[in-house]
């Protein structure tokens, strides 16, 4: 058993998966310091101020008026926190736009490396064999009118 896990350990593929983690992990936490850090400044300076990512709404329970988004969730009370919600559609969003160009960007290259230099040009060969005997049975036909 020990001798299968160290096998499966080995494999190429194990390696790809634990640096592509470990590279989502990093690029998760730019793209998290991105939303949260840039563009929901932005986007709470369109809406009139407001900060983006504090936007909740008390369900049940007692929570002092004003208070902020962490001091409310330790009042123990029952909060809805759209803004949070929302905040994290927008990670994914700008998080899938930048793996679909990732794809892209590598389709792209993927597509130039297999693609070979030195193609020949096509060179006309003249008619095929076919389309001479279909002009030899066009000529006769029309003599024989």
């Amino acid at each position: 058993m020990l001798q299968e896990f160290k096998d499966f350990i080995a494999k190429g593929n194990v390696m790809d998966l634990a640096v592509g983690i470990i590279i989502g992990a990093a690029f998760t936490a730019i793209v998290g310091s991105l939303v949260s850090d840039l563009i929901n400044p932005i986007i709470g300076l369109v809406l009139g101020g407001a900060d983006f990512t504090s936007l909740y709404t008390v369900l049940s329970g007692d929570v002092p008026a004003g208070v902020g988004l962490d001091a409310a969730r330790e009042t123990g009370a029952a909060i809805f926190a759209y803004g949070a919600f929302i905040t994290a559609c927008i990670n994914f969003v700008i998080i899938a736009f930048v793996v679909f160009m990732l794809v892209k960007a590598v389709n792209k290259m993927k597509a130039s490396a297999e693609a070979p230099d030195d193609v020949a040009p096509e060179v006309d060969t003249g008619p095929s064999e076919l389309d001479v005997l279909l002009q030899i049975r066009d000529s006769l036909a029309k003599t024989k009118k």
